[in-house]
């Protein structure tokens, strides 16, 4: 007799249908899915940096992804279910509701996102867990000889990952079985339109990303990337293909499969490999993040070098409101807040700044980026600040950016200094008590 099989496909940031193998082999292998989101109430309250996860702009970029998955699964009769209790305790109602079999759950780079799954394999060990890679270029077999050992640089990563051939994507036609019941409202629910205003250009959304992902390698901007990928603020000089990928709207090999069309069309030049290349320092990222687990959170990094830094209250408060002496640094911090977005160049000179001239703790900076950036990838956000900050994976130690000079290169006439009003500064870096220690009177 055949076996009736109900699958859980738990997504987290693979938040699409197309190229997505792990959801066609649990569509293949079970007779019903419930397919599940878990909006983690953790998120949304203070961490211990006094910052919350996930900000106003990830929230909503978050919810119009999860709104246009749940559409694009209608087609199938299928319907994304949203939970907004603990992981643990919605996976454990699930499991004892409906009979689950099977666990279907894409590779994660994060250290706690992977320490829920382990929790879950200990306590239900009689289920089936089937984990794929969704979100990378390569799968575990293709970067054997790469990851063992592992490279201690990018450049060594770079010189062995190569030469790989990219597996095609996945795109064989996909058939979804039905949920098996309706869902008690009490803890899941369907998503629902985004009402609010837009707070930044980006939509979220696999329709959205990949829409945007062809917009941009049918027009000729790719044949000029590499030029033009550091400005500050123009929308056409960088791909910002990053938010999508962050959530899984887009894949990496969907990138690539389009990257190879427009150079058949375009041409192939140093800009579309910049592209390729960039998408490897993302690749080396993944993987780090998973080699070293919790010590892309660790103060001293992963070579265990501590940095002479500290933390200053108002300093960090004035460097995340844009508030600080240098209006470059101003700048691109009005424009984080205002939009939950900052371009590359950007993020490396505030990251200087937070580290060198304001000699602050770099996890700090690290966890608002976490809060404020909509393109959130735990191991691409957190590897670079180590990486800045001289404890992670740059054999030459911490970066130091001249932001005089950054300026007259990436804003000569002050042009986006003036549209975000970076030259605002109100001359107090630093606050002194009152109630300091008293000083001494002379005898």
């Amino acid at each position: 007799m055949h076996q009736h099989r109900v699958g859980l496909v738990w997504f987290e940031n693979d938040l699409r249908i197309d190229d997505h193998p792990l959801l066609c082999r649990a569509a293949a292998e079970c007779q019903q899915l419930i397919l599940l989101y878990c909006v983690n109430p953790k998120w949304f309250k203070p961490n211990r940096y006094g910052l919350l996860s996930m900000g106003q702009a990830r929230q909503q970029f978050l919810e119009q992804s999860l709104h246009q998955l749940d559409t694009q699964l209608a087609t199938y009769g299928q319907r994304l279910v949203v939970s907004y209790q603990p992981p643990l305790e919605t996976i454990a109602r699930l499991i004892a509701q409906y009979g689950i079999d099977a666990i279907y759950r894409s590779a994660n780079s994060g250290f706690y996102e992977r320490q829920y799954l382990s929790i879950v394999r200990q306590r239900y060990p009689f289920l089936q867990y089937v984990e794929m890679e969704t979100q990378t270029l390569f799968n575990a077999q293709q970067l054997e000889h790469v990851l063992t050992p592992f490279p201690a640089s990018f450049s060594k990563f770079r010189q062995l990952a190569e030469p790989i051939t990219m597996l095609d994507s996945c795109e064989r036609p996909l058939q979804l079985p039905p949920a098996p019941t309706q869902f008690p409202p009490s803890y899941c629910r369907y998503p629902q339109p985004v009402s609010e205003p837009q707070l930044s250009q980006f939509e979220g959304g696999c329709s959205a990303g990949i829409a945007h992902v062809k917009r941009y390698f049918e027009s000729a901007q790719a044949q000029h990337y590499k030029q033009t990928r550091n400005a500050l603020d123009e929308w056409t000089h960088s791909t910002k293909f990053s938010p999508w990928l962050a959530l899984g709207c887009v894949s990496p090999r969907q990138i690539i499969s389009l990257l190879d069309q427009h150079e058949q069309a375009f041409g192939a030049n140093d800009s579309t490999y910049w592209i390729y290349f960039e998408l490897l320092w993302r690749e080396y990222f993944q993987h780090y993040a998973r080699h070293y687990g919790a010590l892309l959170f660790n103060a001293a990094g992963i070579r265990d070098q501590r940095q002479t830094t500290s933390f200053y209250a108002t300093r960090f408060k004035k460097w995340c409101q844009g508030n600080t002496p240098y209006p470059i640094v101003n700048a691109c911090m009005k424009q984080l807040n205002s939009t939950g977005y900052m371009s590359n160049r950007g993020r490396q000179l505030v990251a200087s700044c937070f580290v060198h001239e304001l000699q602050l703790d770099w996890r700090y900076g690290a966890a608002y980026f976490e809060q404020q950036l909509i393109d959130y990838d735990v191991a691409a956000n957190w590897g670079n600040w180590q990486y800045l900050a001289g404890v992670g994976a740059d054999p030459r130690g911490h970066r130091w950016f001249d932001l005089a000079k950054q300026t007259s290169i990436y804003d000569p006439q002050h042009s986006f200094i003036k549209k975000w009003q970076g030259d605002v500064f109100d001359g107090h870096l630093d606050h002194v008590d009152m109630v300091d220690w008293p000083i001494a009177k002379k005898p």
